[in-house]
């Protein structure tokens, strides 16, 4: 009976954390026709408007760490990049936070963590509260999560080392999943 009630509480929270994401992170008007330009990419399947896929490149991007540097995904060029979506506020993030900082520690692999949209006093006593130790990103406007159609978070990206998406996860991942798709990069 008690797994029971545990299961109907994680499943509340997810749908309150989609609830909130899609309330505070998804535009309310969708842009006019004329406003973007969408070339088909034939090879791959992906437009510029379209989802991203395995073996697609990974769009390159410029954000400013909680720290204020400013970090680029081209900086990583040459090793691979565990890149993940978040925000304090979703569980399934919080859930998350520890095994990738285990991760971290443990592999030779560079993890960009973006947060969307969150005050950076709130980030930063988050981080301190679980010691984490790889660099945050912010992406105040979401441009970034917009430009990799990021719509439920978590959601995580392995980038090998010749700036490829190997795989994409939507949800939390616990560190054996990390570590198995650290694994089969490169």
């Amino acid at each position: 009976m008690m797994m029971r009630t545990v299961l109907i509480g994680l499943v509340l929270a997810a749908m309150l954390g989609w609830t909130l994401f899609d309330t505070f992170f998804t535009s309310e008007e969708a842009p006019a026709d004329e406003d973007f330009d969408i070339q088909e990419d034939t090879e791959s399947g992906s437009g510029a408007g379209g989802a991203l896929e395995e073996g697609d490149p990974a769009p390159d991007f410029t954000l400013e760490t909680l720290t204020g540097e400013t970090v680029s995904l081209s900086d990583y060029e040459g090793r691979p990049v565990f890149l993940n979506f978040w925000a304090t506020w979703c569980p399934p993030c919080r859930a998350e936070m520890p095994d990738m900082e285990r991760f971290y520690e443990a592999y030779d692999m560079e993890i960009l963590a973006v947060n969307l949209r969150e005050n950076a006093e709130e980030v930063q006593s988050f981080v301190e509260e679980l010691g984490l130790t790889f660099p945050i990103l912010m992406d105040e406007n979401v441009e970034v999560a917009d430009a990799y159609n990021v719509q439920p978070i978590p959601t995580s990206y392995f980038i090998d080392s010749d700036g490829i998406i190997r795989h994409m996860s939507i949800g939390p991942m616990n560190k054996e999943m990390m570590v198995n798709e650290y694994q089969q990069l490169d």
